[in-house]
């Protein structure tokens, strides 16, 4: 990595601090409901998360409190190349952002898991960003095929995740409340939630397969409509047949369900504030929520950081959220690394200002593959140092392509899986010149 030495430390120390809050080895177990004398604990985990959950609380009921392991069941699925080692239960690695037939497979098993489930027993649903993607369950009608063609269009279309999700809940049989469905009257069902999502929204954590859903199907061909995508005919036909509305919150199947958040986004950024005032700098909280377009965001941070050194400042802006990439061009990237480019073309070389923008799961963008980058950094000497090499950083902006303009430099973040998922980590740091 080519980052200033000034500036590197403090950067990677920032990123780390924000993942290693949301870790599961510190956030699950205080959460987890204890198991009774009698019935089973039936643990059902999905996103990227899902493999460190299910490990964590495998390792608390068998050993922590010495569950007989015939009271233990349940099953996981995560990302390909996110599992992590379990001794009883069964972790399936599956498709993401665009879901495969491994996890079809999966998720209809997990369905027929919880239903399965007796009075005396506990449903206890762990759940992380990329839920979304690991358990799919198409709706009646609707083909994989069906499926992975409207996820590409959707990740290519600059929806929100909210929008996104909406789409998702109503071509589903697990999102949408559906999964508390599933579980059979007088069941006890538990959900321990790590949120990914803007104001921690839990009907869209995973698009809320354990709570009533406030959107409609209205909503999801308004979306649809929005951002021009395109549909199948069997997608058309579900989202016109009103027996794919999900349950509303008011819902009585939701009375008996539980909900936590175990980490979340603002968590994470408190924590790095706590590293960044320690470092002697002021600290500037700007949202655990923030949404947009990449480049629109990195504009502004530019501007505001601009303000804090015109006036000998010296400061750090902190930010979480998920921002989008209308994507317009044939380049490889993702919305941490395009905030990072357009940031660095807005500051244009401004001396004493740096910064890191990264995913906590350890992956942006990309081609789905667990060794993608989760971001990129820049310092006052980006440009200046791409320009010697040839290259036009505007360009790659133009084409979308702000993986292969950090690639060139030696500036890509690249963390690997880190087995959580609190979404997007920004840090622009202002010092003096």
């Amino acid at each position: 990595m080519a980052i200033d030495i000034r500036f590197a430390p403090l950067l990677l120390k920032l990123f780390d601090t924000a993942v290693a809050a949301a870790k599961a080895e510190t956030a699950l177990p205080p959460h987890l409901p204890n198991p009774g004398t009698a019935g089973r604990i039936i643990l059902l985990a999905a996103g990227k998360a899902a493999g460190a959950m299910l490990q964590v609380a495998e390792t608390h009921y068998l050993e922590t409190l010495g569950l007989p392991a015939d009271r233990l069941v349940g099953l996981g699925v995560t990302r390909h190349g996110y599992a992590r080692p379990t001794r009883h239960l069964e972790l399936i690695e599956a498709g993401h952002p665009v879901p495969d037939a491994a996890g079809v497979s999966a998720t209809l098993r997990c369905l027929d898991l919880a239903a399965s489930a007796h009075s005396d027993d506990h449903v206890v649903v762990l759940l992380s960003g990329g839920a979304s993607a690991n358990w799919i369950a198409p709706a009646a009608g609707i083909s994989l095929a069906d499926k992975q063609d409207l996820t590409r269009q959707m990740l290519r279309s600059g929806a929100t995740i909210r929008e996104i999700n909406c789409i998702r809940k109503h071509l589903s049989r697990i999102k949408g409340g559906r999964l508390a469905r599933a579980v059979p009257d007088g069941v006890q069902l538990t959900t321990l939630a790590i949120s990914d999502v803007p104001q921690d929204d839990p009907a869209v954590i995973g698009s809320g397969p354990t709570v009533g859903d406030p959107t409609t199907l209205a909503d999801a061909r308004a979306a649809c409509a929005q951002h021009g995508i395109t549909l199948s005919r069997a997608i058309a036909a579900a989202l016109n047949n009103p027996g794919n509305e999900t349950p509303t919150p008011e819902d009585p199947i939701f009375a008996r369900a539980v909900y936590r958040l175990v980490a979340r986004p603002g968590l994470s950024l408190d924590r790095a504030a706590d590293v960044a005032r320690a470092a002697g700098y002021d600290v500037h909280l700007l949202g655990d929520s923030l949404e947009g377009e990449a480049r629109d965001r990195a504009s502004e941070h530019a501007a505001m950081a601009r303000h804090l050194t015109e006036n000998g400042r010296k400061a750090v802006l902190l930010s979480g959220g998920e921002l989008t990439v209308t994507i317009r061009g044939d380049g490889t990237g993702g919305p941490n690394q395009e905030y990072a480019l357009a940031l660095a073309i807005a500051l244009d070389g401004k001396p004493g200002i740096a910064a890191v923008a990264g995913d906590t799961d350890g992956t942006d963008g990309g081609k789905g593959e667990a060794t993608d980058p989760a971001g990129a950094m820049i310092d006052p000497q980006t440009l200046a140092r791409a320009r010697a090499m040839g290259l036009d950083a505007a360009a790659f902006l133009a084409r979308n392509d702000s993986t292969g303009f950090f690639r060139r430099l030696g500036d890509l973040l690249t963390p690997g899986p880190t087995y959580t998922n609190v979404n997007d980590f920004r840090a622009v740091i202002v010092d003096k010149p």
